[in-house]
């Protein structure tokens, strides 16, 4: 099967960018969005938990010292040779647009930065393959750039920029459940926070 170019465009991207691409994200505070998840994931720990888009491996690595069984995903074949290196986690290499994920696996899923690369029209499905992936009652943690609904490419990437209703709309007609939602970075004005983070239940 050959590649969609939508993600073949945005994987050749962080290819071509990895090195830098740690550099510049290997600092950033996330544990907002780590506890986040972990707040809401059933059970007792430890949980395994499928960091989606993992990159580097930079929150692999804080998921496996507080106690948990993450795996990682990603499509970037250069992301995911350093995510292995700097977790020490298994990483599987997989395009979020031809999912291949075992049903009922996981306590827990962390999308911090990354279903936004998912275009509209493929979004229903990918996120019923998460759904099924996840057991009875799982959390997914997801974070997003937000916008107007916009969608295309920027710089090099493709992204769809969800306000929450749409991104709403989404999760609910895939058997989600909201758990919890805000914006990001913490503190500041709305304008001045372009993230969307929302914490869902697999109904």
């Amino acid at each position: 099967m050959q590649p969609d170019p939508i993600s073949a465009g945005t994987l050749a991207h962080y290819e071509a960018r990895a090195a830098d691409f740690w550099e510049g994200t290997r600092g950033h505070d996330v544990s907002q969005n780590i506890d986040a998840l972990l707040r809401h994931t059933p059970g007792r720990p430890p949980w395994r938990i499928l960091d989606l888009g993992c990159g580097p491996g930079r929150d692999l690595a804080t998921f496996k010292a507080l106690g948990h069984e993450p795996v990682g995903l990603d499509g970037s074949e250069a992301f995911v040779a350093m995510a292995r290196a700097h977790s020490g986690c298994e990483v599987w290499q997989q395009d979020f647009l031809a999912l291949q994920l075992p049903a009922h696996r996981f306590h827990g899923m962390f999308a911090n930065a990354s279903l936004f690369h998912v275009p509209r029209r493929d979004l229903p499905r990918v996120l019923r393959e998460l759904h099924a992936a996840l057991q009875p009652a799982g959390a997914l943690f997801t974070s997003n750039p937000r916008g107007d609904n916009q969608e295309g490419w920027t710089g090099g990437r493709y992204g769809v920029f969800h306000d929450l209703a749409a991104w709403r709309g989404f999760l609910q007609e895939a058997g989600f459940v909201e758990l919890e939602h805000y914006y990001r970075p913490p503190g500041l004005p709305r304008e001045q926070q372009p993230w969307l983070a929302s914490v869902w239940r697999a109904a």
